[in-house]
């Protein structure tokens, strides 16, 4: 079989290969690190910030006979950097947590040890998901494997997208803030989930903003993303926020027609909207046209007040969060002869980059005394009516449609010195972390110069089945199962 076979293929390709005998777990991992080898490289793609793969390799051949009933025995699942794996380098990208190894797994890395996955930790991200492009790394930039030498893969999750889109990894794990799993999804050309706030434990994920972070799947499909979200979703005591609803099985809601499914069209900001990106995802409600789905135009009046809500309450709350990391009980310590205080303000300005500062300054600005009602609280007030836009949508429709991003990737550096421009690459996705609702990207097209273009499927809380369902049924009736293989990939190789 030739090198990167195995690795180009979906979850249940490779999990029926397991039970039919056709091929071993370790056998997988060989294929998939040789891949990684040869385009993991600063100078190509960097989607991982470090791989060991002597310890990858005895995971694999040292799987517990416990595990080999579970939906992901032998299957590798890469981990954005900013989740807990026991032993292995948790740094979120930054100066400040370099060298920092947790002593405990997150709780979606238990399910997914539980389930028989191998962990492939590491993958490239924004500085503690301060980002839209993954050039705000500490330790370099991912680029986008679908045109590697002038395009960024999105953010903050880029180094996860990447690793998905070349076949540098199965699927893999991403976190959600404002759209930093679904972006980079858009941008790569693969599935990206935001579940509902509270539909997966955020126990051992490094905070950003706690009322709006989630972690979710990227992958190939909308299958291998139930199989993910089948696994790592549901309660959990460790996390205040963990929602005690059942989990259903969203593999098997797949494949039921979308009878009686309507989508709802919104108004949505068109400033800066892509003619191919808006071309697109006119086609691809089109596509559900022809499957029976009814279209209707909803309102959402508050989306257009998204991008500066967010932007109030994340910082705010990534200011408090980033607060602990002052040098003194982990992480990186400044060398300091002067006072307490001076080793403080050392480490903080030495460990922390340009828009983990930028964000902390903003966030502190919008708590301090005299400002805190004319900014937070105002945030938040606009924040609850953002959420009953979506509740009095849904009233009307069981899916909303929007792009997922304004544009297909852009070019690197090309944002990078202008922070309200990267904001407003986040412009459809922000609103469904701050209303707490799932939403789900999925490829539906390309530009002129093959670069990606997602849909972004958006439904009330706790209805990722219906988004598989949706998603799945579009793959199908466009034959992305196909497509996917034939995608440009650039010079990825």
């Amino acid at each position: 079989m030739p090198v990167g076979d195995l690795a180009s293929k979906t979850i249940h390709e490779l999990r029926h290969m397991i039970q039919a005998g056709t091929v071993s777990p370790p056998e997988i991992v060989d294929d998939l690190l040789a891949r990684i080898d040869r385009l993991n490289d600063s100078r190509r793609i960097h989607a991982y910030l470090a791989v060991d793969p002597e310890r990858i390799r005895r995971q694999a051949a040292d799987l517990p006979a416990s595990a080999r009933a579970g939906q992901l025995y032998g299957i590798p699942i890469t981990v954005k950097a900013n989740i807990c794996v026991a032993g292995e380098e948790t740094s979120c990208a930054s100066r400040i947590l370099e060298g920092f190894r947790p002593p405990y797994d997150a709780t979606v890395i238990e399910r997914l040890r539980r389930a028989g996955a191998v962990l492939i930790p590491n993958a490239n991200m924004d500085e503690f998901a301060f980002g839209s492009s993954t050039e705000n790394s500490a330790f370099g930039v991912t680029r986008n494997p679908r045109a590697q030498d002038d395009r960024v893969p999105g953010g903050s999750s880029g180094g996860s997208a990447a690793a998905v889109a070349s076949n540098m990894a199965i699927a893999a794990l991403g976190s959600d803030t404002g759209g930093s799993i679904r972006q980079p999804a858009s941008f790569c050309g693969v599935l990206g989930l935001k579940p509902t706030y509270g539909r997966v434990s955020r126990y051992g994920l490094v905070a950003f903003a706690s009322s709006l972070d989630q972690i979710g799947p990227l992958a190939k499909d909308a299958e291998d993303a139930a199989m993910l979200l089948n696994v790592i979703a549901g309660h959990d005591e460790r996390d205040s926020t963990s929602a005690p609803v059942e989990v259903p099985d969203y593999v098997a809601a797949l494949r039921r027609p979308l009878k009686d499914v309507t989508i709802g069209l919104p108004e949505i900001p068109s400033e800066g909207l892509d003619q191919h990106v808006r071309a697109a995802v006119d086609g691809a409600i089109e596509v559900f046209r022809t499957l029976g789905v009814k279209t209707v135009p909803v309102e959402l009046p508050n989306i257009d007040k998204a991008i500066a809500t967010y932007y109030i309450i994340a910082t705010a709350e990534a200011s408090s969060n980033l607060a602990r990391y002052d040098g003194v009980k982990y992480g990186f310590r400044a060398a300091s002869g002067g006072s307490l205080t001076d080793m403080y303000l050392d480490t903080r300005t030495q460990g922390f980059g340009a828009e983990a500062k930028r964000r902390i300054l903003l966030g502190t600005y919008v708590l301090s005394q005299g400002y805190y009602e004319a900014y937070y609280l105002k945030g938040m007030k606009v924040r609850t009516l953002i959420k009953q836009d979506f509740d009095d949508a849904f009233t009307a429709c069981h899916i909303v449609l929007m792009p997922t991003a304004p544009t297909p990737a852009f070019r690197l550096k090309e944002k990078l010195d202008d922070p309200l421009q990267m904001y407003l690459s986040d412009i459809y996705t922000i609103s469904a972390n701050l209303a707490g609702i799932p939403a789900l990207s999925v490829p539906c097209g390309a530009g002129p110069d093959g670069l990606p273009i997602g849909m972004q499927l958006l439904a009330a809380p706790f209805q990722e089945s219906l988004l598989f369902q949706a998603a799945h049924a579009y793959e199908q009736a466009t034959d992305w199962p196909s497509r996917r293989r034939n995608w440009r990939s650039g010079n990825a190789g």
